[in-house]
């Protein structure tokens, strides 16, 4: 039965999948198949010569051929023998060929399940790494869809902090072109943001400014640097130029070239107006607009050197004005204040341009004559006393006429700090000789004398400094919150060589500062009090201290390296050490006071800003100088109890002093009265004759 074409075309298929094997092995099954046809066609054949043979071999009878009858029986015995034994041949070699189809076929059976198997193994490795691809396709399509959502994210996230910057905030190509530009930017520059995406960054920075950071982009595009800030002059939609503070960053592309400028812009016109402000009044006075005593002395000082390298002349004029300190007793310190600016607008239009004014002192003022001889000096200084005599200030409804006393000194080959000593000196002369009048230095013998007196006066300090015969008085200082007292004012004293009461300073530090011995007088005070609170420490008591300095001190690293030394040698805790300075002080050498502060400070000390309030411009400098104390000014707090105005100032003082950290501290509180109005406002600390008198230091403490 012919098998089905299905499984002809599956034989085909396993045949040609199997190769060579296959193909022997289907040559013996066809020879097997056609075996027994092929035997039935021999013994047809053997059958038909047989009969041949017969036949001839009759005919050879017949013809009597007897020689060729043996050879035929021989053949037909032979053939005979043939045909018998052909079923058993033809078995053998169907045996042979079943036997050999049968290790064919096992043979090929395990060839084909090994292939299988191999086949199957192989299956199921490409099964296993078709999963695991799989599996990492549909990670990676997780991932790129993490991805693709945190880009979204993240790109929201940055259009709404870019859009709602408080900043102004821009990206900006490399050229300088705005590409975009958000609301706040738009208000720093008064542009619209169309406006503004139609110019460039060059056309609204002020010409002088807009190459200002041409290095410093170098370095960003060359990835020297990651960023940098700059400022900068913009100018404004409606004309004016404001500051701005630029800061500006780069985002580079995958291959690490710059994309684009990321430039953040802020407004900082009030920062630079108020650092202007403050640079103004490190050199000028704040009441009269004048400079203060730091410029006239670097201005001296300068003048000084030219006159001394070109041959030049020049003088120096001291105005000290009379009687003023019973102008403030009589009429109050805003009429004095008032007093001031009078004087100093008068003296403004009697001095030349290239001439140097300033107030020096609380009711002093100085002027610098450069090239001028002593005719030339003695006519300005005439003048001046002239002018003054004919000011009159109306004080309420009573009328003030200011006169001065004026001390003329040459130069003449005098150092800076021997001009301001002899024009002192000049001008007290004038003062004792009937004031309203000026007096020049010149070397005669009285006068020698006279400045002798201030050597030997001079001289008289240095001994006492050098024999450690100056005195100090605790003044206590009480916290009003726990109403106890913990910490003392040191006040210094000059022992009476004659045995009377010691001198208190105001008597003998003009003279000390004047003559360069301030900064050790200060070191011996630092150090005094050093020693007391190492020695209250070992006792077991905790005592603070105030020290004072003065302006020259905290401009003198030797004076800083001393209390530095003292300290480590003390090994106090120096929280207990607080030094005072005074405002006037602090202005006059704003950097060397913060310089100070900041040194200190870092070493644990504490600092208070005395006389605060003194200058008027008070609340320009609390923020700028690291103070713990603000000692409000004694003129404040005299009357504070029967004056509003002056309620209202402390009020304030208080107020930002709290919103800064810092503490108060009320001077010259005089009346219980006054002590209660203190506490009231809400001022910290509270010292004066009511709180205690200064005493020494057996009556306030006992032996440690």
């Amino acid at each position: 039965m012919p098998r089905p074409k299905s499984s002809r075309r599956e034989a085909r298929l396993r045949t040609q999948a199997l190769g060579p094997q296959a193909v022997g092995l289907r040559l013996w099954e066809e020879v097997l198949r056609s075996a027994p046809a092929q035997l039935e066609k021999y013994v047809a054949a053997w059958t038909r010569d047989l009969s041949v043979a017969s036949s001839a071999l009759q005919g050879d009878i017949r013809e009597g051929n007897q020689k060729r009858v043996p050879e035929a029986a021989a053949q037909l015995e032979r053939l005979a023998e043939a045909i018998r034994r052909a079923p058993d041949q033809l078995e053998k070699h169907l045996v042979e060929g079943s036997a050999g189809l049968t290790s064919a076929r096992t043979a090929l059976e395990q060839k084909l399940r090994e292939r299988e198997e191999a086949a199957e193994r192989k299956l199921q490795a490409a099964t296993t790494e078709l999963s695991r691809l799989v599996a990492e396709h549909q990670l990676l399509e997780t991932e790129r869809g993490k991805t693709a959502r945190a880009l979204r994210e993240i790109h929201a996230r940055f259009e709404a902090a870019f859009g709602n910057a408080p900043i102004g905030m821009a990206l900006v190509d490399t050229e300088g072109h705005w590409l975009e530009v958000n609301d706040a930017l738009c208000r720093i520059t008064g542009y619209s943001r169309k406006k503004l995406k139609a110019t460039t960054l060059a056309a609204i920075t002020d010409p002088d400014y807009v190459d200002l950071d041409a290095e410093q982009k170098r370095d960003l595009l060359s990835g020297r640097i990651p960023s940098y800030n700059v400022e900068k002059r913009y100018r404004h939609a409606r004309g004016y130029h404001l500051w701005v503070l630029v800061t500006v960053s780069l985002v580079r592309d995958e291959q690490e070239g710059p994309l684009y400028v990321i430039s953040q812009v802020q407004d900082i016109s009030e920062r630079k107006e108020l650092a202007e402000r403050l640079e103004y009044l490190v050199d000028h006075d704040f009441l009269t607009a004048l400079f203060n005593r730091r410029r006239f002395e670097q201005e001296l000082a300068q003048e000084v050197q030219r006159a001394s390298r070109y041959g030049h002349s020049g003088a120096v004029l001291l105005i000290d004005l009379d009687h003023f300190k019973d102008v403030n007793d009589a009429f109050g310190h805003k009429a004095g204040d008032d007093l001031l600016k009078g004087v100093a607008a008068t003296l403004k239009q009697r001095v030349r341009q290239t001439d140097v004014l300033a107030r020096v002192g609380g009711d002093e003022f100085a002027v610098l004559l450069p090239q001028t001889d002593a005719e030339q000096a003695e006519i300005v200084a005439d003048g001046i006393v002239k002018t003054l005599h004919q000011h009159v200030v109306m004080l309420g409804d009573q009328s003030i006429r200011a006169t001065a006393s004026v001390g003329l000194v040459l130069f003449d080959g005098l150092s800076e700090a021997e001009l301001l000593a002899y024009a002192d000196l000049a001008m007290y002369e004038a003062k004792a000789a009937g004031r309203d009048r000026f007096t020049m230095y010149r070397p005669t013998r009285g006068r020698k004398e006279r400045v002798s007196a201030r050597l030997e006066e001079a001289e008289r300090i240095r001994k006492a400094l050098e024999e450690d015969r100056l005195l100090l008085e605790y003044q206590p200082i009480l916290e009003l919150k726990a109403n106890k007292v913990q910490q003392y004012e040191l006040l210094l004293r000059l022992p009476n060589d004659q045995g009377g009461e010691p001198f208190p300073p105001s008597s003998f530090l003009y003279v000390a500062e004047r003559c360069g011995l301030i900064q050790g007088i200060d070191c011996w005070v630092a150090a005094k009090a050093i020693a007391m609170i190492a020695e209250q420490q070992r006792a077991g008591r905790r005592l603070v201290l105030h020290v004072n300095l003065s302006g020259k001190s905290i401009g003198d690293p030797k004076v800083t390296g001393f209390i530095e030394d003292a300290l480590t040698r003390g090994e106090i805790d120096p929280s207990c050490l607080i030094f005072e300075v005074t405002e006037t002080a602090a202005i006059a050498n704003i950097e060397e006071a913060k310089a100070f502060a900041q040194h200190l400070r870092a070493r644990g000390c504490q600092l208070a800003l005395d006389d605060f309030g003194s200058g008027f411009g008070s609340f320009y400098y609390v923020k700028t100088l690291p103070f713990d104390y603000l000692k409000i000014d004694g003129d404040f707090i005299r009357g504070i109890a029967a004056n509003t105005m002056d309620q209202l100032v402390v009020r304030a003082i208080v107020d930002i002093a709290r919103g800064l950290g810092k503490k108060t501290i009320a001077e010259f509180v005089a009346t219980e009265d006054t002590l209660r109005l203190v506490r009231q406002i809400g001022v910290d600390y509270a010292q004066g004759y009511h709180v205690g008198r200064p005493r020494p230091l057996l009556d306030v403490l006992p032996p440690a």
